[in-house]
């Protein structure tokens, strides 16, 4: 039985992995998640206070070069990967991390992106829930390596220009016929009423699940370098996605 996969996607800058980490957080405390971090800065691990010592685009780099790390060339290609998982996924209590790390070459992250799918499809079956922190963008999109989404979790910021994208993100993921079961706007980084905003959400067809505030704490815990996880519960930011993840989910 595949386990639910929640996607969480926006432009950069706008907290994806800041929502990603608190998503986390809360769902981890009913059942075991698996994390993905889908974006080459890496930057999920950190979040969530743990350490990645191999990353996919280690993985990819054994498998073109050989002779640097030996291994059986007879074995098809989804068997040595399904071997490399252990090798590459970071456990703890209550929740694996998966990284998905740099890419082969300047600007070609084609192989990179195949087994990142590959490790999607073969692990979501382990997993009930699986919280996949995206590149900044469109790229997961476009490449299909992120499909087949339970929940898309498009980030924004309070802005016109960041809603924009955000509306880009939705109609680009349904152009694709990339199945959603359903697809969110979380504004992030909020300071106060949104006003106009809200019309202009309404206009764009998105719908608004969660608005997340501004939060001094969240700028304390990255300054310091404590992990966004730890953040307490009656936090702003984890307040607004704990309620969130209890709208959403039960």
């Amino acid at each position: 039985m595949r386990g639910e996969i929640i996607a969480v996607t926006g432009k950069g800058g706008v907290g994806k992995t800041l929502i990603s980490a608190l998503l986390i957080k809360f769902l981890s405390e009913r059942e075991r998640i698996l994390a993905i971090d889908a974006d080459p800065a890496t930057s999920l691990p950190s979040a969530l206070g743990v350490r990645v010592r191999k990353t996919l685009g280690d993985v990819r780099e054994e498998i073109a070069a050989p002779s640097r790390v030996p291994f059986d060339e007879s074995l098809p290609i989804d068997v040595l990967l399904e071997h490399k998982i252990d090798e590459i996924m970071v456990r703890t209590p209550r929740f694996s991390l998966i990284a998905m790390g740099r890419s082969e070459g300047p600007g070609c992250y084609c192989l990179i992106n195949d087994m990142l799918r590959h490790f999607i499809d073969r692990l979501s079956g382990r997993f009930p829930k699986v919280v996949v922190d995206c590149e900044a963008g469109l790229e997961h999109l476009s490449r299909r390596t992120v499909r087949d989404v339970s929940t898309l979790l498009v980030v924004s910021d309070p802005t016109v220009r960041g809603l924009e994208t955000a509306r880009s993100i939705k109609n680009i993921a349904e152009s694709l016929q990339i199945k959603f079961d359903r697809i969110y706007l979380v504004l992030n980084k909020v300071t106060g009423e949104l006003g106009a905003l809200e019309d202009k959400i309404r206009e764009m067809g998105l719908e608004l699940v969660g608005v997340v505030p501004e939060d001094e704490l969240v700028k304390e815990y990255d300054f310091i370098g404590r992990p966004l996880i730890e953040l307490p519960e009656d936090s702003k930011a984890a307040s607004a996605v704990g309620s969130m993840v209890r709208r959403l989910f039960g």
